[in-house]
């Protein structure tokens, strides 16, 4: 009995496994919204975040979004609960921390410590498939 019970429940948790992996979501594609923004230097803000994820290999994924200080190309990571994701860029000293809402939603959220203390929210849908 021992033994079946230590079969069945390896073939649960292999089944499980896979079937996480296979549920990650795409994130491929453009992603629009309004991005609401409070820091010392520029106070409080709304604007336009458009935000390029242009390429994806299992929770691995890149893009590039434009605002009024330039581009930044970004890398990010979908977490093990297939909802949250991190995506940092080379060229800043903060991250972003977000969730997947729905397929075509997510929330990105920035986070910046230090002199240019910088915080910021939107909520992005998907504008095209790419």
């Amino acid at each position: 009995m021992k033994k079946f019970l230590t079969i069945t429940i390896i073939i649960f948790l292999a089944i499980t496994k896979n079937t996480n992996a296979e549920n990650i979501p795409n994130l491929i594609g453009m992603w629009s919204g309004k991005n609401d923004t409070f820091s010392e230097l520029k106070g409080m803000k709304t604007w336009e975040k458009n935000v390029k994820i242009t390429e994806q290999t299992d929770r691995r994924f890149k893009g590039h979004f434009t605002y009024s200080d330039g581009t930044k190309n970004f890398y990010g990571i979908i977490h093990p609960d297939n909802k949250t994701i991190t995506w940092v860029a080379s060229n800043s000293r903060g991250y972003n921390i977000g969730k997947i809402l729905e397929k075509n939603k997510i929330s990105a959220c920035y986070v910046e410590s230090g002199i240019d203390a910088t915080v910021g929210c939107a909520v992005l849908s998907r504008v095209k498939n790419n």
